[in-house]
């Protein structure tokens, strides 16, 4: 009789399956696949208008703050940890360029900083599942920007706690405001509001 495998096999197994299946689907379907600890995450719209507009304005303000050999890159690759089982795509990745410099899914810990514009379809994803998956995966600073509200917050200061690593610090702020993100800070004056 063969041995079951152990419970790090056995996620490492489920995690490829999941995997195989985001690969195999993702030129077919619309929107943006992730994957979590519960499972696979679909996000049904694809990005586009505001949430897009945003981010372009975001990426745009923080490239002419940051030094020339740093990035805000919103196109991918995916982040991934695979001993982590999650596989996340931010709006906005920011990353040295040498980091990019790599064939596959980028490396969670080479980020400086991952930004997320809410979706108006699937908000709880960058409010709690990103929030938990970040620190997870050791990305040192976390903003959210939501179009639904005019609000965000910046996180950092990844800890322990019981349930596993947290960011400590919270920065929330209103659209209007100048936020740090990092080291650079940039104005919010003028992201569009969903309708």
């Amino acid at each position: 009789m063969a041995n079951a495998p152990d419970h790090a096999q056995r996620d490492s197994l489920h995690y490829r399956a999941m995997r195989d299946i985001v690969e195999q689907m993702q030129d077919d379907v619309p929107g943006k696949i992730e994957i979590t600890k519960e499972g696979i995450v679909h996000d049904m719209m694809a990005p586009a208008g505001l949430h897009e507009l945003t981010a372009l304005r975001l990426r745009k303000r923080l490239e002419k703050v940051m030094p020339e050999e740093l990035a805000a890159h919103t196109g991918t690759p995916d982040v991934e940890n695979v001993p982590q089982g999650i596989m996340r795509h931010p709006d906005i990745m920011v990353i040295a360029e040498n980091d990019m410099e790599v064939d596959g899914s980028l490396d969670p810990l080479t980020l400086i900083a991952a930004i997320e514009v809410v979706s108006r379809s699937n908000p709880d994803n960058d409010w709690v599942s990103k929030l938990r998956d970040y620190p997870l995966l050791g990305v040192p600073v976390y903003a959210i920007f939501d179009p639904r509200t005019g609000t965000g917050a910046v996180l950092s200061e990844i800890h322990a706690t019981p349930e596993g690593p947290r960011y400590a610090i919270r920065k929330d702020f209103v659209y209007g405001e100048d936020v740090t993100i990092g080291e650079w800070t940039i104005s919010t004056d003028g992201l569009p509001l969903y309708a």
